[in-house]
């Protein structure tokens, strides 16, 4: 059995949320991930709780176990001369750097650029920042929900434009991360042409930017500032959340073909003014939104959601987290997997976005312990110098 990305070797020098999670998707698909921590603390997220489990003595943070499967640990002072020699030698057999650093926090350490393709020329770097490693605001640190005002992604979330809101998870790290792991598959791929390593920038910033989509282009080419539009789309009517009898639903009306089934069902107008064309009916929100409220009072949520289905009309209730992990649709994807830790023993994690043919492993080993890793990662090095012919 193998894995897409098995033979890699990934040092993951990252905190927080951003590197960690491009580390661990590297991980999920296959790579040997090392994560470097700092000693007597490890990763930022190791403090970050409540909620914490286990053993009063070996506390853990769920933020941690979060973003960490599938990866070694080892803790190593990279202003000492061995933590420093360490990282060296683990690089000299790395094929992929990842860190989030501030710029030119690495160079400090003795890790330029310049100083890792030394070490080894084929070394993938990818570096994550908060805002750019250039321009005039290039050294500014970066953190996730300040990302999320100042490139623009929460003035286009919550109930109006007078409440800006953030995502409900830090989601400029993940992009970030998500970008970053795209990137550094593809410097893999360069790679195996040049034999040379590239370096791979990103930033909280590009992340968000990157996922701008329509709204983007509504200022670029249409020179329209988009706002707050809370739970219904600013482009498609009605597309979004309603209330009914006892609860909410969520529909999709996305087509007029949609539309002219929708509308029917429900008594509602057809084609008089304001409710004939998507148009029309973006126009006309408040009274589209309250023509179907008032339709769907007649239903509870369980006679609705059939009745939308049976119509054709994409729909959906909101769930809390637990019912999620407890739908046995989530868990049919293999959206729920169970590791053994080494202090929490059997514990249950969310699980990877991919899924792979039959012919591939798919096991996941839990998050690491601070220092779980150190002792066999260095006993593994020794054998790789000792097996090392003498230049």
């Amino acid at each position: 059995m193998r894995r897409p990305l098995d033979g890699l070797l990934v040092v993951d020098l990252s905190r927080a949320l951003a590197g960690p999670h491009a580390a661990m998707m590297l991980g999920d698909l296959g790579a040997r991930v090392i994560k470097v921590e700092t000693p007597g603390t490890g990763d930022d997220t190791r403090g970050w709780g409540p909620p914490f489990v286990g053993p009063d003595d070996s506390r853990e943070s769920t933020y941690f176990l979060s973003c960490n499967r599938n990866k070694e640990s080892i803790a190593l002072d990279l202003k000492s001369q061995d933590g420093h020699a360490t990282l060296s030698r683990l690089l000299q057999h790395a094929d992929v750097l990842v860190e989030n650093f501030r710029t030119g926090v690495l160079d400090r350490l003795g890790f330029s650029m310049e100083e890792l393709q030394e070490i080894n020329p084929r070394l993938v770097v990818l570096s994550i920042t908060g805002f750019g490693h250039d321009g005039p605001e290039g050294g500014r640190a970066g953190y996730d929900q300040i990302a999320q005002g100042e490139a623009g992604l929460m003035s286009l979330t919550g109930p109006s434009p007078q409440d800006p809101t953030r995502v409900g998870v830090p989601i400029g790290d993940l992009l970030a991360g998500m970008y970053g792991a795209f990137g550094i598959v593809a410097a893999l791929h360069d790679r195996e042409r040049t034999g040379r390593g590239l370096v791979i920038r990103t930033s909280l910033l590009a992340a968000i930017v990157g996922v701008h989509a329509f709204q983007g282009t509504r200022w670029t080419v249409a020179n329209e500032v988009p706002s707050a539009s809370g739970n219904h789309h600013p482009s498609i009517a009605p597309y979004g959340l309603f209330s009914c009898a006892d609860g909410m639903v969520q529909i999709s009306v996305g087509s007029e073909a949609l539309w002219k089934r929708f509308a029917p069902a429900f008594d509602l107008p057809l084609d008089e003014p304001g409710f004939a064309t998507n148009s029309d009916r973006v126009g006309n929100r408040v009274a589209v939104v309250a023509a179907v409220e008032q339709a769907f009072a007649q239903y509870r949520l369980v006679e609705l959601l059939p009745k939308l289905a049976e119509v054709g009309i994409p729909a959906g209730e909101v769930r809390t987290l637990d019912r999620v992990y407890e739908w046995e649709q989530t868990r049919s994807q293999g959206l729920l997997i169970d590791v053994d830790h080494a202090t929490l023993g059997s514990i249950s994690l969310p699980g990877p976005p991919l899924r792979l043919d039959d012919d591939f492993l798919d096991e996941h080993s839990a998050p690491p312990t601070l220092d779980q890793h150190g002792q066999s990662i260095r006993a593994w090095l020794d054998e790789l110098d000792t097996a090392e012919p003498a230049q």
